[in-house]
């Protein structure tokens, strides 16, 4: 997670609320609606994660609709925001987690969704509604849900790890890949201390500093864009990773990785798509979200990342083997935990994590 100042971020959504779309279309004419459709400059500006969207995928879409997209990734969450708020580009289409929705629809930075024009919405699961973040999507589509779990090579980590305690020994230093992100690593010290990762008070951070102070120095990598990368060159045998990654490396491991939820507390998380204000292509937007939700189309998706996927018509086109995979679709009914929004002390996390990473000397 990059640096990043919460109450820089409220002052700048003023900004970024300052622009809006506006104006009707004009009907297509019976040419235009003969021929591929090219809206508003045939562009979409696509700010989204990292290694989360095949090539293929967009590809396919332009040569469906003429409109090309250009797709700039992130990292983090908090980067996302401060370009968004910068007001540097206009993007039509951001891809944030849910506790990153919940406090853009509190600060007014997403516009809302026209659902007419939406009809594979249908195909999201019934549980991604009532959630706290956006009770009735109206604000946003999930995409992609996930966990956060324990990777390990048992050709090199015979005994098994399974909370994050076990993973950050003295046994294990220098053997270990991260991911650098503040609300995570800091989430996972609360948690093995029997803490709620959204429950952030200075008296709770202080609960994190010792156990921090004992972690860091034991990390080799840290990588919130592709951690499974040093796990499969074998530059470390241990990782807190994306279930994505995670099940990428149990599929491409040769059967030596295993992915393990922590039974410390384990967190799950929803990135959907979303519809910032300034956005200047409103029908480009719906119409790339609507394409995704084709169970067709987000199989695809599930092929190259996969993550547990909200779309249950896509579910049933996937193979045994990938709704098997434990990592996409972990056994059993586990305890999971999804962030909220903690408003100014994200910003108290982020430092945190700073300065502790510092001292270690990471």
């Amino acid at each position: 997670m990059r640096s990043f100042e919460w109450t820089r971020f409220l002052a700048a959504a003023a900004f970024a609320a300052l622009v809006s779309c506006g104006g009707e279309e004009r009907p297509a004419t019976p040419a235009e609606e003969a021929k591929p459709e090219s809206l508003a400059g045939g562009e979409l500006n696509l700010f989204a994660w990292s290694e989360y969207l095949p090539q293929a995928v967009i590809d396919e879409f332009t040569a469906e609709t003429g409109i090309q997209v250009n797709y700039e990734q992130y990292g983090s969450n908090e980067e996302m925001l401060a370009k968004l708020t910068s007001g540097a580009v206009a993007y039509d289409l951001v891809q944030p987690s849910e506790y990153t929705v919940e406090a853009m629809v509190k600060e007014g930075m997403l516009l809302p969704l026209d659902k007419a024009q939406l009809p594979n919405l249908k195909n999201i699961g019934q549980e991604y509604y009532g959630r706290v973040h956006d009770p009735e999507l109206t604000y946003s589509v999930p995409y992609m849900q996930g966990t956060v779990g324990i990777v390990a090579n048992t050709e090199k980590i015979e005994e098994p790890v399974t909370s994050y305690a076990q993973v950050f020994t003295d046994a294990h230093k220098g053997r270990i890949v991260v991911l650098d992100d503040s609300r995570e690593v800091v989430g996972w010290a609360l948690a093995s201390v029997g803490v709620d990762p959204n429950d952030i008070t200075p008296e709770n951070l202080e609960k994190a500093k010792p156990v921090l102070a004992k972690w860091l120095p034991l990390v080799k990598v840290y990588d919130s864009d592709s951690p499974k990368t040093a796990l499969l060159n074998g530059d470390v045998d241990l990782g807190v990773v994306w279930s994505g990654e995670g099940a990428i490396l149990i599929n491409e491991g040769g059967g030596k990785f295993t992915y393990t939820l922590p039974s410390d507390g384990a967190h799950m998380f929803i990135d959907s798509l979303a519809i910032p204000k300034g956005a200047q292509n409103l029908p480009a937007a719906h119409k790339f979200i609507d394409y995704l939700l084709r169970p067709e189309v987000s199989v695809k998706i599930s092929a190259d990342f996969p993550y547990t996927n909200p779309n249950v018509e896509a579910r049933k086109l996937l193979s045994e083997a990938e709704r098997a995979n434990a990592a996409s679709y972990p056994p059993g009914d586990p305890k999971l935990t999804t962030f909220k929004d903690i408003g100014a002390a994200a910003a108290d996390v982020d430092k945190l994590f700073t300065d502790m990473k510092a001292q270690s000397g990471s």
